[in-house]
């Protein structure tokens, strides 16, 4: 359900300026969206809500983290150390969020070995040690253009039981990085 990450953005907040309880129409007005629409979209996750009271914020994060899989972490390898490297692995939102950074993996000597947000930069030829011991289920190419492929087909080709394609992502020849037309998120179409 797309608007669930929505909803759960809202119910964070509420929750942190302290709300116990929300009504549709409030959830609806911060969400841009009617009332029915969120009380249909919240039926699917089971009866949370009771009529005339509302949701209770905390439960109903509970509920749609669960849904959405985040009630656990996905730790993250990033390749690539550089400027967006470094801004990725410095965004703290990523860990709050379940998405701890368990490595990051450049190929320049003179990253190797530095420190970037309380991870030592290792050499990309430890990727597989990395993503084994460290169970990382998601990479993220953070590279300029001209390195990306070879930084997505190293991904590709590094997955263990860990990180893995799951059904319906490409193989590494269908691999595609950048503009193309029909492509998204820079995967192409097989």
């Amino acid at each position: 359900m797309s608007r669930l990450p929505i909803y759960l953005q809202i119910l964070t907040e509420q929750a942190e300026h302290g709300t116990v309880g929300i009504s549709s129409e409030q959830m609806a007005e911060l969400a841009g969206v009617n009332a029915a629409k969120v009380r249909k979209d919240l039926s699917y996750l089971g009866s949370y809500g009771t009529r005339g009271v509302g949701y209770e914020v905390d439960y109903l994060v509970f509920q749609i983290r669960r849904e959405l899989g985040l009630d656990h972490n996905w730790p993250v390898v990033i390749v690539g150390a550089g400027n967006l490297g470094h801004a990725l692995a410095g965004y703290g939102g990523f860990g709050e969020r379940g998405f701890p950074i368990g490595g990051i993996v450049d190929i320049d000597a003179t990253l190797v070995g530095s420190t970037v947000a309380g991870v030592t930069v290792r050499h990309v030829d430890d990727l597989s040690e990395i993503v084994s011991a460290y169970e990382i289920c998601i990479g993220v190419v953070a590279t300029p253009a001209a390195a990306a492929q070879v930084a997505a087909d190293l991904l590709v080709s590094r997955r263990d039981e860990h990180l893995e394609l799951r059904s319906g992502d490409v193989e590494p020849a269908d691999w595609r990085v950048g503009p193309q037309s029909g492509s998204r998120c820079g995967v192409a179409d097989p």
